[in-house]
């Protein structure tokens, strides 16, 4: 019975997600339904960190920066603050591959090495490669949206280069943050 009750309990992502419901409400009859369409993908990426049980402060980083991104996004906050675009990419593909390392772990994917250097070093490497992948992903999505949904989704040779180097800048510097955790890392905990 006391396990039933932790499941249900509230956790301050929960309020990350209450606010994804909304946005998505707001965004379709505000700003349309392209606007819909990317609420609607940053509801599934908030419900993530909730069926897999992540930490609490990674579960509202994680959620934050998506329903950030996407309202950075509507406001028009890329173009008044032209860096804000960088550091987003930075943080939210840190994030994602912090979240798909977590996968690849609990699902055996991954496996903590008997050499704790090795793994560590294994671990920089994976989460960087989960970044670049999702860096990619996010940047043909953006292609795909310009191209056939809204012109206005900012493209173009130099946008797309400067993302995918801070999003692989995130990853990478979201490897050596889980590398640097010796309690999560080499010694046979779970991430």
């Amino acid at each position: 019975m006391p396990r039933r009750t932790a499941e249900r309990r509230l956790v301050p992502g929960d309020v990350v997600r209450a606010a994804a419901v909304g946005s998505l409400a707001v965004g379709i009859v505000t700003f349309g339904s392209v606007a819909g369409a990317l609420f609607f993908l940053v509801l599934g990426g908030v419900l993530v960190p909730r069926f897999l049980r992540l930490p609490a402060a990674l579960d509202l980083c994680f959620g934050s920066s998506l329903l950030l991104a996407a309202w950075a996004s509507q406001l028009g906050w890329y173009e008044a603050v032209p860096w804000l675009d960088l550091l987003v990419h930075a943080v939210c593909t840190g994030l994602v591959a912090v979240v798909g390392v977590i996968i690849m772990t609990r699902g055996q994917m991954l496996e903590v090495g008997a050499h704790p250097r090795r793994a560590k070093a294994g671990l920089v490497a994976i989460t960087s490669a989960i970044g670049a992948l999702s860096a990619i992903v996010w940047e043909l999505g953006e292609w795909v949206g310009h191209t056939y949904l809204d012109e206005g989704i900012d493209v173009g040779y130099s946008d797309t280069i400067a993302d995918l180097a801070f999003g692989l800048s995130g990853a990478m510097l979201a490897g050596l943050a889980l590398a640097a955790q010796d309690q999560a890392w080499g010694r046979g905990h779970d991430i």
